[in-house]
């Protein structure tokens, strides 16, 4: 017998997984895909919560066939996963949202007083706002704070360079222009704060620290 008769099962050998390698593969995907469970889980409650409003009713029927629905669209229409951070303060939660309502109080005002006063409509402006983290989510929810606060909205959002694009009413100087950036700003900060990663915290301290 040849002693190249014996190389191929040598090979074979040297490239099958070991034990351990294999055990290491699944455990790294059963975390992959709590991660993505995890990562879907809040648009899958806002679907079903949505299916329920539609519906007017949250019946167990309801909520059943709202979260059969919510896997479906998932599933057919495709979205990467959100990079949610997992974590949670409760302190600056509650302080995001007192500011949000006196924002919009004070915004709901003003926007009615403009309306009536006979005097010729201010002049409005489109601002861009580079944000200080790379968060999708972060950004999306400062786009959607800022858009609910009547007098700015979200007219475009480059998602590449984290720049916010807002129509702001009433910023007739360049001082109110920046008081609009410094605002947008301000409420991504506090939402970091609120839910943001550990590395959004630092971007935002570093960027507070710089200003």
């Amino acid at each position: 017998m040849s002693p190249h008769d014996n190389q191929p099962a040598s090979v074979t050998a040297s490239t099958a997984p070991t034990a351990s390698e294999s055990a290491s593969a699944r455990k790294v995907s059963r975390t992959e895909v709590r991660g993505r469970v995890w990562q879907q889980l809040p648009l899958l409650l806002g679907l079903v919560v949505l299916w329920g409003v539609l519906w007017g009713q949250f019946s167990w029927l309801n909520i059943l066939t709202g979260f059969l629905v919510a896997i479906a669209v998932t599933r057919v229409l495709y979205l990467p996963p959100a990079d949610i951070s997992g974590r949670l303060n409760l302190w600056y939660s509650l302080v995001f949202i007192a500011h949000f309502i006196a924002d919009v109080t004070v915004a709901s005002f003003t926007v009615a007083f403009q309306a009536l006063n006979p005097r010729p409509i201010p002049t409005s402006s489109v601002i861009a706002v580079q944000l200080c983290t790379r968060s999708d989510f972060v950004m999306t929810l400062d786009a959607i704070a800022m858009s609910l606060v009547p007098g700015s909205i979200v007219v475009e959002a480059d998602r590449e360079r984290a720049i916010l694009y807002f129509h702001s009413f009433d910023t007739t100087t360049a001082a109110d222009v920046e008081a609009m950036r410094t605002k947008v700003l301000v409420v991504e900060a506090r939402i970091v704060r609120a839910i943001g990663s550990k590395d959004d915290l630092a971007r935002i301290h570093e960027a507070e620290a710089t200003r």
